[in-house]
């Protein structure tokens, strides 16, 4: 995988490095501290990162991987499509502040849920789109927006969007994180060339 020009990824120009993840326990769906996480896989983990931190409510967002079969994995290993991971972004968010629904309306309004195995130009299973429930209440909320949209006929086609009982979720390595902002030219660019804003426009309309 050539880490400068990021073919059929979105690491377009970041220089490789390699450092290692820790592990973090998807746990129960809300902590003591009154905090919850959402899980989800949307393509890019940058340009989700970017949309989730965004929401009012949201107090830490972190690109990584989920729903593969090996640990600790790498974002060489990831990236090369065989450890069955998509990656992925943890959310943390105050339920007083922001529901679970709405946190599943901002993901579907930010991914192609109709096309399998790839999210705008990046290709492979490692870039399916997945709503990675954690408990029966999280997994009703999903299906129903699901069948919400479904319904509404304003997709054309199937969805494909996975719905996944929430796995082991992997924090990429720190040069990921915050990319949009740390990297704000390379990030507009590979964004703008993978065509997801017009993607996008063309499944939702305008925002």
């Amino acid at each position: 995988m050539n880490m400068v020009t990021r073919m059929r990824s979105c690491a377009v120009l970041v220089l490789p490095m390699i450092l290692a993840g820790s592990l973090v326990s998807v746990g129960s769906a809300a902590g003591d501290s009154g905090s919850a996480k959402a899980f989800f896989a949307g393509g890019c983990f940058w340009c989700m990162e970017e949309v989730f931190e965004k929401v009012p409510g949201v107090t830490s967002v972190t690109s990584g991987y989920m729903g593969g079969r090996v640990e600790n994995p790498s974002y060489e290993q990831v990236s090369a499509g065989g450890t069955g991971h998509a990656e992925s972004v943890e959310v943390v968010y105050d339920p007083a502040k922001v529901s679970y629904t709405t946190l599943l309306d901002t993901f579907w309004h930010n991914v192609d849920p109709v096309t399998p195995n790839a999210q705008f130009c990046d290709h492979g299973s490692q870039y399916r789109s997945v709503i990675f429930y954690q408990t029966e209440q999280q997994q009703d909320l999903a299906e129903e927006s699901k069948r919400a949209i479904e319904q509404s006929g304003r997709l054309h086609k199937p969805i494909v969007t996975e719905l996944t009982m929430a796995s082991t979720f992997y924090p990429a390595e720190d040069y990921h994180q915050d990319f949009y902002k740390k990297n704000p030219v390379r990030y507009k660019f590979y964004k703008f060339s993978c065509g997801r804003s017009q993607r996008l426009e063309d499944l939702w309309g305008a925002s």
